[in-house]
């Protein structure tokens, strides 16, 4: 198992408009090989997209969560639907057997795409729009493509995977050939095991989490105590926030959807005080598709409650924005604990 220090190319993408030309150009080339490398082998990804792609701390990419992946024969093909959908590749779309190299590079235009421009290719609040869009190939290239990006990403986008460009001769493109360094496949490491993905994840997280809350329940008890700042806490690791109210639920909860509009979220979902959001139907690359963000209310008392804000995927640009936005009202006319006021 290697460690990648840099995070998602998703957090990289959120913070910019879009990547300049050498710097996208450079990525997807890396992103290619590294394809290149898993297709020799029989692997095949099938849920490639920026949250799965990942930097170490030299900006270089390493492909991850080949948890959607299938080993293929050759002259084979898979017959699995699975996949992110505005990455989806059509042919996954309309028929149940598929060539798994074809729909991967499919997968890579898109991040391409979304690299150089900014925004998805495919991206629409209702699935089977998004769907018809993907199948016809139908999307507009932004005025400050080249012609040599153009043609590039046409071939890929190609709905038709019988007539799809091939990993070999993307690689032989102009545009990718700019600068280009191939991956000297001898110093890959092939002794990596995988079998202990299990052992990175810290199974004692949810028991602490528990104790905690038990622990704060007890000393909330007094009506006294204002212990909102206790509460906050931030895991960058795991993109999760714990924020602390001193107002009832009912005016927490009202703060989490006033902070939500602020930052053009949308209550989807609300379950036992579990508060999801989706963004906006707006030309974003955060988009509805994989943007996955929850808040889960905890009443540890009648003025005190936690915020737990998570973030499982999605821009973590507007993660940030709502956690600020959300801070800033709970601080707004907070409930002062009461004193007794003895008479003399």
């Amino acid at each position: 198992m290697e460690y990648v220090s840099g995070g998602p190319l998703l957090d990289k993408m959120s913070y910019a408009e879009k990547l300049n030309e050498c710097e996208a150009r450079k990525l997807f080339q890396q992103l290619i090989d590294a394809l290149d490398y898993c297709h020799d082998k029989g692997i095949y990804h099938r849920d490639l997209k920026p949250e799965n792609l990942l930097l170490d701390n030299k900006g270089n990419l390493k492909v991850s969560d080949f948890g959607l992946s299938a080993l293929q024969k050759p002259n084979d093909v898979l017959n699995t639907r699975c996949g992110s959908p505005c990455y989806v590749a059509p042919e996954l779309l309309w028929s149940n057997r598929y060539d798994g190299a074809a729909a991967d590079v499919w997968s890579c235009g898109v991040i391409l795409f979304e690299l150089l421009a900014g925004y998805l290719p495919f991206d629409d609040q209702n699935l089977m729009s998004l769907y018809r869009k993907i199948c016809k190939a139908e999307y507009k290239c932004p005025p400050w493509f080249t012609q040599s990006q153009k043609k590039l990403i046409t071939k890929i986008l190609e709905p038709h995977p019988g007539k799809r460009i091939t990993i070999p001769d993307i690689v032989e493109d102009e545009w990718f050939q700019l600068d280009y360094k191939p991956v000297d496949a001898s110093e890959l490491n092939e002794d990596i095991n995988l079998d202990d993905d299990n052992a990175a994840f810290d199974s004692s997280a949810m028991s602490r989490s528990s104790s905690f809350i038990n622990a704060f329940q007890l000393i909330a008890m007094s009506q006294d105590l204002d212990l909102s700042g206790l509460f906050e806490e931030q895991d960058e690791k795991k993109k999760r926030t714990r924020l602390g109210s001193t107002h009832t639920i009912n005016e927490t909860i009202e703060k989490i959807e006033a902070a939500a509009a602020d930052v053009r979220l949308t209550v989807e979902k609300m379950n036992n005080l579990k508060i999801k959001m989706q963004p906006k139907p707006i030309m974003t690359r955060c988009s509805r598709s994989y943007f996955d963000l929850s808040a889960q209310v905890i009443e540890v008392a009648p003025t005190h409650c936690v915020i737990e804000i998570s973030k499982s995927e999605g821009d973590l640009r507007m993660y940030y924005e709502f956690c600020e936005s959300l801070s800033n009202l709970l601080k707004q006319n907070p409930r002062v604990p009461s004193q007794n006021q003895d008479s003399l």
